[in-house]
């Protein structure tokens, strides 16, 4: 592996990085947007993978909850 190549390989994965965070947001945005149209709780646990604390972390960041983040 010479610099370059390495150069490259980690461009690659800051690139990733920022995709990465791009979708985490549009994937709060869509959690949001299930909960306000009455998906139950469970099934976008179930759906995304996150425990029902994290759910209502990003719910709650969208109506500005104390502590919540995104």
């Amino acid at each position: 592996m010479d610099k370059r190549s390495l150069a490259q390989m980690a461009q690659r994965f800051r690139d990733a990085e920022q995709r990465a965070e791009i979708l985490r947001q549009e994937l709060a945005v869509a959690i949001r947007q299930a909960d306000a149209d009455g998906v139950a709780q469970k099934d976008i646990c179930e759906v995304t993978g996150y425990t029902r604390q994290q759910v209502r972390r990003i719910v709650l960041a969208g109506e500005g909850g104390p502590g919540a983040e995104s």
